[in-house]
């Protein structure tokens, strides 16, 4: 699974707020980081030859993909160079003018931008994106309302009560809660002011019209030619549009946007007058305006890859909204050496092998997963009282039966909580990094060292784990003694009472994603025994058919043969005395026709036999019209078809001699081991998804089913099969604790069993799936385990 693209410092630069007022056209309104200065373009003259450039060109190419800050035209500054320029201080040219260090970003002039980040109304709550050489501006343009006011008008109830103090805090909460779960559902509201109501007539300030028509926050962007479709878009899903949305539910509440875009200008104005240096200014700015904080705040997490949570100071009460782009918390493969950021994430192939039909299917993902909290239990129980609402206690109820292990399904059994509420809750803990999803942990289960962890983390790590667990070995004796010969992990624990310690020990080092599962997948292997078994029964079907086939073709040659002739001995050739037949043109017919159709004694079809139809006499006639084959023809045809008869006859003797002279198949106790001279040219063969198989597939796992004992019994594990050696140790050791009683039936188990034969489903997981006790479903698999070709990984 490749890693998502995402945005980090290097190819995230930064964000600016551009708004647009009928009066005063595009204003740049602010930027953060206050220095987003202009990448170098990669140069690709280092690997071109040198003799194909003089030296002017070079200079003067390197002029043009390096171009200086742009002064005004013909200024130049008086005593500063402008390449050591710290963009933090005003400069001043020779004509008198100022050059403001905020005025240009990313290399150009803020005049220039503002007009190229203004699009027209017809990207209204579209993506809007602009390539300017190397950089990308991508962004979610927000318009005033055709009526040019931003407040919506509040619809009228269908009944509203008589006007009257008692009722006017009742009709203010209705109308403000209808604008908020229809406009922006996703965003919280904290105090937010209650004396407007429905029925009084809008002030003033509403009745006219907004001079803001436009805002629009802009990201911009230095992806790399290859990932900037992807940073787009995972922008503009997840952080993007979602922030221009609570600033639009701002502006309609309170005007937020443009009043905050004022107070910022001022601030710039200023500045500009008694040139305040950049830094200074901008720390006032962030101090005083709470749309800036949140400019900074979203760049801050989002090129860190973290939560943003936004905080919008309103006139009406605070409105907070969180975003990020999902990350994911797991690899089903080594990243690679180029990203760092992967390192130390749970590598698992659980999540990704999960089939598209059983990602539907919500009992199949409440019996495999459970949730691992990322923090402790006590601060998200915090965090949630803090900010209680109508979900808090189900959400507090919900933390405290979470246990990794314990599936979705086991808490969903009890009577606290729905399995659609456990689901619910899960997806949101999960979405927000607050928890990840997990197979439950067993002490029965094999743990190993990851090879994904993070070792620089260690030291930090190991002081930790001193503090979690005081009594326990020192976290790199502990992972050392994971990462030898792989074993069930409640070895490790000293009794079985140590057992819930070392589970929550366990725990722990999941979720710093120092351990991983190792899981056993198995393949059906077919011996030589049944590959021969099934071709000797297929080629006998094929023989018996072709038997059946030259019997049923006999006996059709002999009716045909017995009816043509009993059809020439019925009709008689014509004798000589017999008058012939007049032909249909002739005057004799037609004289008969006349005069029969003038008498009347007979109808036209008197000549044809009562006993035929029309249509059969048609075909008959067309018989007779054709052209007939000569009698050489008849004959050469006929000679044709016997040599074809005799050679397939002889084929199919020669193949019956064949399949005479085999060996019939003898079935063996262990056809693992079965050696007999015949099978010496075969070879085993594996199936590697028996829940989608073929005919011959399909005879294979039959007969594996025959072989299967109908009863679990103790069993001995041959020492030269590899396959049982495995499942026998991935079940636990539990092989010699096969001897189970008569209710497990290893034969009607088989094909109930062997869709998780195909490499992908993990044998850990059968118990699960089935509803079954882990050590039943042990004992099956091992008695199946001479026909299982098993490995390991996670």
């Amino acid at each position: 699974m490749a890693s998502p693209i995402l945005p980090n410092t290097s190819n995230f630069l930064g964000v600016a707020l551009v708004v647009n007022r009928l009066r005063d056209g595009p204003l740049f309104v602010f930027h953060y980081p206050p220095r987003i200065l202009q990448p170098c373009a990669p140069s690709s003259r280092d690997s071109e030859p040198r003799d194909e450039l003089d030296d002017d060109d070079d200079e003067l190419l390197n002029q043009m993909e390096h171009p200086p800050f742009e002064a005004p035209a013909g200024s130049l500054p008086k005593t500063v160079d402008l390449q050591n320029w710290n963009h933090d201080d005003h400069l001043e040219t020779d004509s008198g003018s100022q050059i403001v260090p905020w005025e240009h970003v990313a290399g150009y002039p803020t005049k220039d931008l503002e007009s190229l980040l203004t699009p027209n109304r017809a990207f209204h709550k579209k993506l809007f994106q602009v390539s300017l050489e190397q950089l990308c501006f991508a962004s979610y343009p927000i318009y005033v309302p055709e009526n040019g006011i931003w407040r919506k008008m509040r619809k009228q109830p269908k009944y509203q009560p008589p006007k009257s103090p008692e009722n006017a805090d009742s009709a203010s909460k209705y109308g403000e809660y209808s604008i908020f779960t229809s406009d922006v559902p996703q965003i919280e509201t904290k105090d937010m002011a209650e004396d407007a109501t429905i029925g009084n007539p809008p002030d003033e300030a509403d009745e006219k019209k907004s001079g803001m028509t436009m805002f629009n926050l802009v990201f911009i962007l230095n992806p790399k030619k290859h990932e900037a479709k992807e940073l787009a878009e995972n922008l503009y899903l997840h952080i993007i549009k979602k922030i221009n949305k609570a600033y639009k539910y701002s502006q309609q509440k309170s005007d937020f946007v443009w009043k905050e875009s004022k107070r910022i200008l001022a601030l710039k104005d200023k500045g500009r007058e008694s040139r305040t240096k950049m830094s200074t200014l901008w720390k006032e700015i962030l101090d005083v305006s709470s749309l800036a904080a949140s400019m900074q705040d979203v760049y801050e997490a989002v090129s860190h890859n973290k939560i943003a949570a936004l905080q919008l100071d309103t006139a009406e009460g605070a409105v907070t909204h969180s975003v990020q782009i999902p990350v994911p918390f797991y690899l089903t493969d080594l990243p690679s050496e180029d990203d760092p950021g992967s390192k130390g994430l749970w590598i698992t192939t659980a999540n990704s092998f999960v089939e598209e039909d059983s990602l539907n299917d919500p009992g199949f993902l409440d019996k495999n997963f459970a949730l691992l909290l990322m923090s402790d239990e006590k601060k998200i129980i915090a965090e949630l009282q803090a900010d209680p609402d109508e979900t808090t206690a189900a959400m507090v109820e919900f933390v405290r039966l979470s246990k990794p292990t314990m599936s979705f399904h086991q808490i969903g059994q009890g009577t606290a909580l729905s399995p659609a509420q456990v689901r619910k809750y899960a997806q949101h803990f999960i979405f927000w990094r607050r928890a990840i999803a997990i197979p439950p942990l067993h002490a029965r289960d094999i743990y190993i060292l990851s090879p994904n962890s993070d070792m620089s983390r260690l030291p930090r790590a190991s002081q930790a784990w001193s503090r979690a667990f005081p009594l326990a070995p020192p976290l790199p004796e502990f992972l050392a003694a994971m990462s030898a010969a792989p074993r069930t992990y409640k070895l490790f624990a000293p009794s079985k009472n140590h057992r819930p310690t070392y589970l929550a020990m366990l725990a722990w080092l999941m979720r710093g994603g120092w351990v991983t599962q190792l899981c056993t997948f198995a393949y059906v292997v077919v011996w030589p025994e049944i590959l021969y078994e099934v071709d000797y029964e297929l080629e006998a079907e094929e023989l018996m058919r072709e038997s059946r086939h030259d019997e049923a073709r006999a006996s059709f040659a002999t009716d045909t043969s017995a009816e043509s002739s009993s059809h020439a001995s019925s009709s008689p050739p014509p004798s000589s005395e017999d008058p012939p037949s007049p032909s249909p043109l002739s005057p004799e017919a037609s004289h008969v026709d006349d005069r029969s159709g003038g008498e009347g004694t007979s109808p036209p079809s008197a000549a044809v036999p009562m006993s035929m139809t029309s249509s059969t006499a048609t075909i008959r006639s067309l018989r007779h019209a054709a052209p007939t084959q000569t009698a050489g023809e008849q004959a050469a045809e006929q000679a044709r078809l016997d040599r074809l008869a005799t050679r397939a006859h002889r084929e199919a003797a020669e193949k019956a001699a064949a399949h005479a002279r085999r060996l019939p198949p003898q079935r063996t106790a262990h056809p693992s081991v079965n050696d007999a001279p015949h099978l010496a040219h075969l070879s085993p063969y594996v199936i590697v998804d028996a829940g989608r198989v073929g005919e011959r597939d399909s005879r294979y796992l039959s007969a594996i089913g025959k072989r299967l004992s109908e009863r679990v019994t103790h069993h001995h594990h041959h020492p030269s099969t590899t396959t049982t050696t495995a499942a026998a140790a991935a079940s636990g050791g539990k092989g010699k604790e096969a001897a189970a009683g008569p209710h497990l039936n290893p034969r009607a188990a088989w094909p109930v069993f062997w869709k998780y034969f195909n490499g992908r489903c993990a044998l850990e997981r059968v118990a699960l799936h089935e509803d079954m006790k882990r050590r039943d479903a042990w004992n099956l698999l091992n008695s199946m385990s001479e026909y299982l070709l098993c490995v390991r990984h996670w």
